[in-house]
């Protein structure tokens, strides 16, 4: 399925600010279900990289070219998370000051969805990823801002900005004619960070970072979903 530019850009923005008007408008007490919507995130968007991604990148290009920028985009990420400390995949662990504006936690937020939105472009199937993986994220992101000392203009500037880094990412990849030619690396690289965005959901959604059957089945139901796409 094709879908209309505008609606490229829009969805990562309205998954963003769903998640935030969710936890606003309800305060979620219940973190069980929260963490079981962030497994499943997790399984879509790691079958959908697996599906999608990776026969894209593989076909016609230098294998290992390839590998060493998967490899780039995970130790990307793991560098990344020295800053955000685990807000990528809903582990957050900052001490937010009331007035100041948390930059450090912003720019490795934004870095991490600039790169998500590069493979968006000519590839639709991974947009459902991206929005699926927004949404549980943006829910624990805000549950965490508007519990923290920061005013409340501060968070909607903080939530404002980082709606919008996934979308830019988009529209550079898709109007740069450097991608092209090297697009297929850039999404390597992104490639890295979803897996390892999409492994840790996995195991740290739930307590003890133990399997149980909600869990599973939850997994398995992603897997499948990405798998008819």
């Amino acid at each position: 399925m094709d879908f209309p530019s505008i609606f490229i850009y829009l969805a990562p923005i309205v998954a963003v600010w769903a998640g935030f008007a969710f936890v606003r408008f309800t305060k979620p007490t219940d973190t069980g279900r929260i963490k079981l919507l962030l497994a499943f995130s997790g399984a879509f968007l790691l079958a959908l990289t697996f599906f999608e991604l990776l026969p894209e990148v593989y076909e016609g290009h230098d294998p290992k070219t390839i590998a060493l920028y998967i490899l780039g985009g995970i130790l990307l990420q793991i560098f990344l998370e020295f800053f955000s400390k685990g807000a990528e995949h809903g582990h957050m662990h900052i001490d937010l000051k009331e007035n100041r504006f948390p930059l450090l936690l912003f720019l490795s937020l934004s870095v991490h969805a600039l790169v998500e939105g590069v493979p968006i472009h000519g590839n639709n199937s991974i947009l459902y990823g991206i929005i699926i993986h927004k949404v549980p994220i943006a829910i624990v992101l805000s549950i965490f801002l508007l519990n923290s000392k920061m005013k409340l203009g501060t968070i909607l500037l903080f939530m404002a900005a980082f709606s919008l880094m996934t979308p830019l990412g988009s529209f550079v990849s898709a109007q740069s004619e450097w991608m092209e030619s090297h697009g297929h690396l850039l999404t390597s690289l992104a490639i890295g960070v979803f897996f390892h965005i999409s492994t840790i959901i996995l195991f740290e959604s739930a307590q003890g970072h133990a399997f149980n059957l909600r869990k599973l089945l939850v997994i398995i139901l992603g897997i499948g979903i990405a798998y008819f796409v």
